[in-house]
């Protein structure tokens, strides 16, 4: 038998030696989540012995990993605001860049009493989780389209103990919307990628379910039409909040302002780059 310290160390050399950049975390992700160990129990026991049949899923998940395969998919489960989501083909991957836009609602939300909040497009379900976690009493929803990301949306509800409540439906659909009213915010993290962004994806990001990702040609179609639609099912004062990609907020926040949304604001992750577009709507409601 080899030891855990061998196999983690043989890994991460064949992890170096293919270029992977963050060659040290992938291999200890891959071991760990092998041998169902935290970090520091591998660290604390290097000389544990590894079964062959151990040593045989870790050789496949690295080979899985050589081949472009995404890391967080091969380990089945991933930590988003620090909470755990099971993630896997069908869905789009939790990232960091998005809790930027979690970060944004908490520190508005603070003072609402009771805020009902729906997210759209919500993949996982790490937003309205990681929101319901963070918010007392608050009443949230999360609607999805897709039968592969519906399932992992109940199971990270479940897995995370969480009350939010979940809604099978298509975002654009130009009636659903009417089911939805009385909302203090709803956010979003739309497919946002263009065609050109969809026929140059990474190698690891051409994994992930295409519905999730391609937002149009000029990658704006989710939100010109979730802005037109769903401002409807907002309170006076209500405010939507979307995440963006790269250089899209000068045209996603003429979107909000074209459709009646003031205090438009902006906000960047943690790298200064704008992640973040939210605006406030006065207008017509459903009420």
């Amino acid at each position: 038998m080899v030891t855990a310290g061998a196999v983690l160390n043989e890994i991460r050399s064949r992890f170096k030696n293919a270029g992977i950049e963050d060659y040290v975390f992938e291999s200890r992700c891959i071991v760990e989540s092998a041998l169902n160990l935290s970090h520091s129990e591998l660290i604390a026991n290097p000389d544990r012995q590894v079964a062959s049949e151990d040593e045989t899923l870790i050789c496949a998940m690295a080979n899985r990993r050589l081949e472009g395969y995404p890391l967080q998919y091969i380990v089945g489960k991933w930590e988003f605001f620090g909470l755990p989501f099971f993630v896997g083909e069908g869905v789009l991957i939790p990232r960091q860049d998005t809790e930027t836009l979690v970060e944004c609602v908490l520190n508005d939300a603070v003072n609402l009493h009771r805020p009902r909040i729906l997210d759209l497009c919500s993949g996982s379900g790490c937003i309205p989780v990681a929101l319901e976690k963070h918010l007392k009493n608050a009443d949230i929803g999360a609607v999805e389209y897709s039968d592969a990301a519906f399932d992992y949306l109940n199971m990270n509800i479940s897995l995370n103990n969480s009350s939010v409540k979940v809604y099978k439906g298509d975002v654009l659909d130009p009636e659903y919307f009417l089911n939805f009213s009385e909302l203090d915010i709803i956010t979003s993290n739309p497919p946002y990628l263009t065609d050109d962004d969809m026929a140059n994806l990474q190698k690891e990001v051409a994994y992930e379910p295409e519905m999730a990702l391609a937002g149009g040609s000029d990658g704006l179609m989710f939100y010109k039409v979730i802005t037109d639609f769903w401002k409807y099912c907002l309170k006076p004062g209500g405010r939507l909040y979307y995440e963006i990609g790269i250089h899209q907020e000068d045209d996603v926040s003429q979107i909000l302002s074209d459709n009646g949304f003031t205090d438009i604001k902006t906000y960047p992750d943690l790298c200064g780059v704008i992640r973040v577009v939210s605006g406030v709507y006065n207008g017509q409601t459903l009420i």
